[in-house]
């Protein structure tokens, strides 16, 4: 079972109070950087984010708040390539500038130690993994209240956390707590709300709840469809996962049409991300 996580990225709301000190070549490698992480070109985006960070350390020195999120969006480049052991001290060396910074319940701080947790849970290090996706879900929680879209986020991490290690009546509230706060906080047609659906069907079918599952699975493979076009790497993801349901439950056919489809769309960003 293929599981979608998100990771808290909030770049784009330093810029504002920072513009006048920024270049142009700074903005230029930032927004080229965030275009095509967002259409899942991660070795393309990986070098605008290198040339933004290295811009910044210029402009602002090594440990300017600014840094650290320059720092965070490359390391996210990095873990969503699966090359952790160069994002992790990109993650720590973020969260080390914030935590001397910044308020040890501010939310940035919150931020790093969400993804640092992410990383922790991807490469299975679930003991370490835990406690920093706690501290992060209780700094949200406190700073932005408890329904909002970031807490959602956490949430749904730390859900993945323990659904993974078979958790499941740990995991199910949260993964249910973080659909609500998404549905409400950013309506039903949001992709957010499809990564919830994805995670939230994917329990079910572990538990052989297949027949709660399905709605769940097909509901977040059209919202991905409409909102991220039909050849992104997400629509691939909730292929897969549809995929394996329908194969379990006697629909090969069905399946195999799935499961080629998302190969295409994979073979299309290898190509894309060589």
């Amino acid at each position: 079972m293929v599981r979608r996580l998100c990771v808290l990225c909030f770049l784009a709301a330093l810029w504002p109070a920072l513009a006048l000190a920024q270049s142009a070549a700074l903005m230029e490698a930032f927004n080229q950087s965030q275009a095509l992480d967002a259409q899942g070109r991660y070795a393309e985006a990986e070098r605008f984010a290198a040339e933004a960070l290295e811009l910044g350390q210029r402009e602002f020195g090594p440990n300017h708040p600014t840094i650290a999120t320059l720092l965070n969006n490359l390391a996210e480049l990095y873990r969503a390539q699966g090359r952790y052991a160069q994002a992790e001290p990109l993650y720590k060396r973020s969260l080390a500038i914030r935590e001397e910074a910044l308020e040890p319940e501010h939310p940035d701080v919150g931020q790093s130690l969400n993804n640092l947790g992410e990383l922790y849970y991807n490469q299975g290090r679930y003991t370490k993994a835990e406690p920093i996706l706690r501290r992060a879900l209780a700094i949200f929680e406190k700073a932005l209240g408890p329904e909002h879209p970031d807490v959602a986020i956490n949430l749904n991490n730390l859900a993945a956390l323990y659904d993974d290690q078979g958790k499941y009546a740990e995991a199910e509230p949260l993964y249910e707590r973080a659909l609500a706060i998404r549905e409400k906080a950013l309506g039903p047609d949001h992709p957010d709300v499809a990564m919830s659906l994805n995670n939230l069907a994917g329990l079910y079918e572990t538990q052989w709840r297949y027949a709660e599952a399905e709605p769940l699975y097909k509901r977040s493979l059209a919202i991905w469809e409409k909102a991220l076009g039909p050849d992104h790497p997400d629509v691939a993801t909730s292929l897969e996962n549809y995929a394996a349901l329908l194969r379990k439950t006697g629909r090969g056919t069905e399946a195999t049409e799935m499961k080629a489809r998302a190969k295409a769309i994979r073979a299309k960003h290898a190509l894309d991300n060589p």
